[in-house]
């Protein structure tokens, strides 16, 4: 830690701003996007964007004081800093990507995408901090990517409710599963941070993580799929659960897990 202590400290110090950036963007595309969405006849879309908007501004605005409390990890060469880092930048990687999404599906231009980015390099510089082997951080991108997606299934639910009034028993689902799939977003970050520090619940907790997003996305694809007639968006989060549940389950990963080295 004390040879990167003035690299965590600049790390820090951007995601601190990064925070900021973002209250800054989400405060300016907020009203734009909602207004956006309603004049082109989606008031469903708008409602989501409203909800998800408000708390992903929450989510990521306050992760600027986490960087705070970071930042005087690095500064104290605590071994704490890197990992709460890692939480920082994470947080700020859903808020920053999510919100382009609508902006984009109108021709909106989507600022909020550079949050995204500076804070995924951050997400990297964290991990370069703790030295973490490159196999974990490898298992840890991927059950981002399940955070990530599963999350953005939710959020689509939220339109999909409002909508469906052709078929009471798929509205009821929409409703009862919602969510399902934010628990299990929210499952898939904290496994993350678990296989980050080594916690033997590590294991069952992914496949609590994997089955949410599984019993949550697949049902919502198949009635997509029945609706549309083609790929739904809806599969990606659970079918990269799928894939991360045999694996976690390996003997070798559970080693991996619990008894991962730093990388020197």
């Amino acid at each position: 830690m004390k040879n990167n202590k003035w690299f965590g400290i600049a790390v820090s110090i951007a995601g601190f701003f990064t925070g900021l950036l973002l209250f800054y963007y989400l405060s300016e595309i907020f009203m734009t996007v909602v207004n956006g969405k309603n004049a082109g006849g989606r008031p469903d879309e708008a409602l989501a964007v409203i909800i998800t908007h408000s708390m992903l501004g929450w989510i990521g605005i306050s992760a600027s004081a986490l960087w705070g409390a970071v930042l005087y990890g690095f500064a104290m060469e605590k071994k704490w800093a890197w990992y709460w880092g890692t939480i920082a930048a994470s947080l700020q990687m859903l808020a920053g990507f999510f919100p382009t999404i609508p902006a984009k599906s109108i021709d909106l231009p989507a600022p909020t995408m550079t949050v995204f980015l500076i804070a995924t390099v951050l997400w990297f510089a964290t991990m370069y901090i703790g030295k973490v082997n490159r196999k974990v951080i490898g298992l840890v991108f991927v059950a981002g990517l399940a955070y990530v997606l599963t999350y953005i299934d939710g959020v689509a639910i939220i339109s999909k409710y409002q909508t469906t009034t052709y078929n009471d028993v798929w509205k009821g689902m929409y409703a009862v599963v919602m969510m399902v799939t934010w628990w299990g977003a929210t499952a898939w970050l904290v496994f993350s941070f678990a296989v980050l520090r080594r916690k033997t619940w590590a294991v069952p907790l992914g496949v609590f993580a994997a089955l949410m997003s599984m019993i949550g996305g697949y049902p919502l694809a198949v009635v997509n799929i029945m609706e549309v007639h083609r790929f739904s968006m809806f599969l990606p989060g659970p079918m990269i659960a799928t894939i991360l549940l045999p694996i976690i389950l390996l003997p070798k990963t559970k080693q991996l897990i619990e008894g991962w080295k730093t990388v020197d």
